[in-house]
């Protein structure tokens, strides 16, 4: 269903993903995990219907056991109701009393940079910003200090991995730079624009594609400076609370020093091997709005759903107009669209699916929407490591195939 073909069209981002995480990194200025946010009924303006959903984990189980990996979780959706669930798998890796939940946290790299994309969408709705907003109009006082080229670059170019960002933040000293930094979130993201835009653009901007997670950081930093807010609270106050997620937050979900939530694993030797949180488990805060949220399973599929239906109606949340543009790629942009990858499944009813995949090299996610078919499949998994086609991804990728010949193969 998915199979060797989707695997090819995901191992390009996860290596774009690893080549920005340096693993001995310290990480000075983890973002501290935030509580799970009450969601009062004014609050949700978004309902997904979990009532009667099917436990999925026999199912999940052998897929676990033949990649051995720590854990294992997926949520499906059909017709904007939870149909499929389930999490099988330990937190760690050797610690076989601590068993993974339905309301443990996974972090999900990559999947973040949607959102970051949807906030955006909602604050071009509401009249914040524009999608032609520019670096030069939204930083007028670091304007005079850019190359030329990043002047022009927009808010819109930098969410579909067009505005000239590098994939690689190492040669430059920015990286390391980053996880020394100390201060809070939004001053390490000014810092990033800074030194970034001294430097010419990877590519001429609006030109050409390139992925990047500078690019996307870069535009949630435009997000928070135009609304005087933190991207982070940006995200759960326009995002999340909306949309009824109560376990999203950012960096790793544990405590340091205990395994009360996941733990990721990267492959050493050929077992997992699990990174304790605190210093090293993950980005540096600066590149949040690239890669750094995490949530349950079922917050997953609650955000995916709302893709799904956004495509068909305006929401308080958002317009239709706006998720179809959030889901279309630019031109000769290797079918990236804003967050999201456009491919062609026969699954898809029309044949048009959407998809991305995330990992900071410890985590493997990925989502899967096929709006014609009115479904969505979520797979995450706490194990990652460097290589193209990593225990991670096959195993997330045979729970997304499974979930879909469970669940549409009779139709």
């Amino acid at each position: 269903m998915i199979g060797s073909s989707a695997l090819l069209a995901v191992g390009w981002i996860f290596l774009a993903v690893i080549v920005l995480l340096v693993p001995s990194c310290a990480l000075r200025n983890q973002v501290p995990v935030p509580q799970p946010v009450r969601v009062t009924v004014q609050a949700r303006s978004f309902r997904l219907e979990t009532e009667g959903a099917r436990s999925v984990e026999a199912l999940l189980e052998p897929i676990r056991l033949a990649n051995n990996v720590p854990a294992v979780a997926c949520a499906v959706v059909r017709s904007n109701r939870l149909v499929g669930i389930g999490a099988v798998g330990f937190r760690r890796w050797g610690v076989t009393n601590e068993p993974v939940t339905l309301y443990d946290r996974w972090h999900h790299g990559s999947l973040t940079k949607s959102m970051t994309a949807t906030l955006a969408a909602i604050l071009v709705d509401e009249g914040r910003i524009r999608w032609d907003s520019t670096l030069a109009e939204v930083f007028p006082a670091q304007a005079a200090a850019m190359k030329p080229a990043w002047r022009a670059v927009t808010l819109d170019q930098l969410t579909a991995n067009r505005g000239g960002g590098p994939t690689d933040l190492q040669s430059s000293g920015i990286w390391m730079a980053l996880c020394n930094f100390s201060g809070p979130p939004t001053a390490a993201r000014r810092l990033l624009l800074e030194r970034l835009t001294t430097l010419p653009p990877s590519s001429e901007p609006g030109t050409r594609y390139e992925y990047s997670n500078a690019g996307f950081s870069i535009a949630g930093h435009m997000l928070e400076t135009v609304m005087g807010e933190p991207w982070e609270e940006l995200l759960t106050e326009r995002v999340f609370l909306p949309l009824g997620i109560t376990s999203g937050g950012f960096g790793p979900a544990a405590t340091r020093g205990l395994t009360n939530q996941p733990w990721g694993h990267r492959m050493i030797d050929g077992n997992p091997e699990p990174i304790p949180p605190g210093a090293g488990a993950d980005n540096p805060a600066a590149i949040g709005p690239a890669g750094t949220v995490h949530c349950n399973v079922l917050d997953l599929a609650r955000y995916a759903a709302f893709h799904i239906l956004g495509e068909r109606r305006d929401s308080p949340i958002l317009s239709k107009r706006s998720v179809q543009r959030l889901h279309t790629p630019l031109p000769n942009n290797n079918d990236y669209a804003h967050g999201w990858i456009l491919l062609e499944r026969p699954w898809g009813g029309a044949g048009r699916v959407l998809h991305h995949a995330g990992s900071n090299t410890q985590w493997y996610s990925v989502i899967w929407l096929a709006p014609a078919r009115d479904f969505a499949v979520v797979a995450v998994c706490n194990l990652a490591d460097a290589h193209e086609v990593n225990a991670g991804n096959k195993a997330t990728d045979q729970i997304a195939s499974r979930m879909i010949q469970e669940f549409l193969s009779s139709e």
